[in-house]
């Protein structure tokens, strides 16, 4: 994933925006990364990777540290995930 890629797919918050988050604020909690332009608040897909991102600024890692997925493949696991229902399976299943 570019730095300029989105990782909210919903609020269109870049990985950049968020390590300068990340960077600037040093929020004490991965949560408290909603208040970055609204990322992890509306389909939640984000949030693993939010948390992930959180972590790794906490171990001062390097920002090319984590292994995130490019973009075309986060933008399928994402609609994939959309299509689920709460219960974790295709929507439609019975």
């Amino acid at each position: 994933m570019d730095p300029d890629d989105d990782v909210c797919l919903c609020f269109h918050v870049s990985r950049r925006k968020i390590w300068n988050y990340l960077r600037i604020e040093r929020p004490r909690r991965a949560a408290e990364l909603s208040q970055c332009e609204g990322a992890g608040t509306g389909c939640g897909w984000c949030r693993h990777f939010l948390e992930q991102m959180f972590s790794a600024a906490q171990q001062s890692l390097p920002v090319d540290a984590l292994d995130l997925p490019d973009r075309d493949s986060y933008a399928e696991r994402r609609a994939e995930y959309r299509r689920r229902d709460d219960t974790g399976r295709p929507s439609g299943d019975e």
